[in-house]
């Protein structure tokens, strides 16, 4: 059983693997990459003067491949909720973790064929946590937004998410903040696993 598998692998399903992974949970991505940065180029995308979306992307991906992140190129076709815990399937086989993120842009039939509320406006109703009424399923970046999608809005849903999981696992809230001092702690681990 893997502890976070994630649904997309744009700005906010990279994000929350970035974090889940960085901080010890085991997490699959699966990254069909059908992502819209591919049309993008940021120029408002905080500490980023200028970066073509799929530079952006390699990036992104980069950092989550240090970290330890499983990318799956498999498309998913269904997520449940069982009484052991949450199963995404896609055409070739079924993966269980703890918890899901959904990613996927616009696209909410993931969420809407697995029972997650919706809002008037029709998007996915998650809270502050991007945690949606499934327990454990969270949805973010478009999913969760009416028109309002930006990468780092996106990113920062990813974030949260991640946050909240942290913080679920380790019984306390948890802050993912790094130091100069544990950045080099960090950055070691990462040399040492190479």
């Amino acid at each position: 059983m893997t502890d976070v598998l994630v649904v997309g692998g744009g700005p906010a399903g990279l994000s929350a693997a970035l974090f889940t992974a960085k901080n010890g949970l085991d997490t699959v991505v699966f990254d069909t990459d059908g992502t819209w940065m591919h049309k993008a180029h940021l120029f408002n995308y905080p500490g980023i003067g200028s970066v073509d979306g799929t530079v952006y992307l390699d990036t992104l991906r980069d950092q989550v491949d240090d970290f330890g992140v499983e990318r799956r190129s498999e498309e998913v076709t269904a997520v449940e909720s069982t009484d052991d815990g949450l199963v995404v399937s896609t055409a070739d086989e079924a993966h269980s973790a703890d918890y899901v993120v959904l990613a996927t842009g616009a696209n909410r039939d993931l969420a809407e064929d697995l029972g997650c509320a919706f809002t008037d406006e029709d998007v996915v109703d998650v809270d502050v946590t991007m945690e949606t009424s499934v327990e454990n399923v969270y949805a973010t970046g478009a999913m969760g937004r009416v028109e309002e999608w930006q990468a780092v809005i996106s990113a920062g849903d990813g974030a949260a998410a991640a946050l909240n999981i942290l913080s679920k696992e380790k019984g306390e809230n948890f802050h993912d903040f790094d130091t100069p001092a544990t950045a080099d702690e960090v950055m070691g681990s990462l040399v040492d696993e190479a």
